[in-house]
């Protein structure tokens, strides 16, 4: 049984078609429903739905062989897995923002919200500038607005919601898209498969 971890949302979907284009597709996963796992029995796959960030680590812990989830969360979470190719889809990018005519007091630490933690610190800590962290789970974009923060870091997709809260992109940290991951030790037992799931991947791109 070939272990799959896709992650809920659009992303998810996505990336099943690819799974689906090269001859992978599993009975009910297009169908609307709450079902998280799908199985086929004669063609010994298994689709698991889980959210984006837990991606990678049912895939390092071995309850996945392979999955298929952002580059952000890898670079996030530094799960121990490999990362076997970029499906060029979900493109966005991890960004510093912040309001409209800001200008930085290098005479304090600079007050970062994100959700991205280690991100965060790695890219301030390249570039020299001391931070605070203020860790949040949602709605970064209102902290700059009221004091909370001094900028954000964040994902950037269109950059709308920026705009809307006159919030600009002041620098740009690193790109973002969805990679096919496999766990290490699956893939040192199943690799012939798990190759040849990549090549396909790789040629119907």
């Amino acid at each position: 049984m070939l272990n799959i971890a896709l992650p809920t949302g659009r992303m998810g979907e996505k990336a099943y078609r690819c799974f689906a284009d090269i001859g992978y597709a599993c009975p009910g996963m297009e169908n609307q429903n709450r079902k998280l796992v799908f199985v086929d029995e004669k063609r010994g796959l298994r689709y698991m739905l889980v959210k984006p960030k837990d991606v990678a680590m049912y895939v390092e812990y071995g309850a996945a062989d392979i999955g298929v989830v952002g580059r952000d969360v890898i670079m996030e979470s530094q799960p121990d897995i490999y990362e076997l190719l970029d499906l060029e889809f979900g493109k966005c990018r991890f960004a510093v923002a912040a309001p409209e005519g800001w200008h930085d007091d290098l005479s304090r630490p600079l007050r970062v919200a994100t959700t991205y933690c280690h991100v965060t610190s790695e890219y301030f800590l390249s570039v020299g500038r001391q931070i605070e962290t203020i860790m949040l789970h949602g709605s970064v974009e209102l902290a700059p607005l009221i004091g909370l923060s001094d900028v954000i870091v964040d994902i950037v997709e269109s950059g709308t919601t920026l705009r809307e809260n006159k919030l600009v992109v002041v620098a740009e940290i690193a790109p973002s898209s969805a990679r096919l991951i496999a766990n290490k030790s699956s893939y040192q037992f199943n690799r012939e498969l798990i190759d040849e799931i990549r090549s396909k991947m790789e040629a119907a791109k």
